[in-house]
């Protein structure tokens, strides 16, 4: 693979962001999103995200955007301030090759830097993603349930799996 470069992500990054998710959305159950949102919406979410302090990070490879991850608040409650929920990416042609583990593992730091104490990771359908969950599990996520059937998208029930790692001293000490 050309060089990866891990960088914060831009609104001229949309088209390409908007093109990765939109595979996913259409083709696979990682989100459980029916129909891809256009250009116009990813970007009022990045923006919503990065407005307010999240980390939304682009993996460049060959001058084209190779996968994007963020964070977001794992629940909006108060008490749930310090937990995030991560998002990675990947486009289809990139997958498999490090791009995964080079986002969520900047991801962790970005996020860890900000202050935050948890990072839970959601992962739809999970029998069909093998490799979001060694992600998880390589990077130090542990496995703390299963919703059974909680979403339905191509004509089949699908899970979510929630895996779950602290950062920094995680629960520990008080923010």
């Amino acid at each position: 693979m050309t060089a990866l470069t891990i960088r914060p992500a831009t609104p001229a990054d949309i088209p390409a962001i908007t093109r990765i998710y939109g595979e996913s959305v259409r083709t696979a159950t990682a989100s459980f999103e029916l129909r891809p949102p256009d250009e116009a919406e990813m970007a009022r979410r990045m923006a919503e995200l990065t407005g307010n302090g999240f980390p939304y990070l682009a993996a460049e490879a060959g001058g084209a955007l190779a996968g994007y991850a963020y964070a977001a608040l794992y629940r909006t409650r108060p008490a749930y301030r310090w937990t995030v929920e991560d998002s990675v990416y990947i486009a289809p042609d990139n997958q498999r090759g490090g791009v995964g583990r080079a986002l969520l593992t900047a991801l962790i730091a970005a996020c860890t830097e900000r202050g935050f104490r948890q990072m839970i990771a959601v992962i739809g359908d999970s029998p069909q993603q093998p490799g979001s969950v060694a992600l998880h599990k390589a990077l130090g996520f542990q496995h703390i349930g299963i919703l059974p059937d909680v979403g339905f998208k191509h004509g089949h029930w699908c899970d979510s799996l929630l895996m779950q790692r602290a950062l920094g001293p995680g629960g520990k000490t008080a923010p």
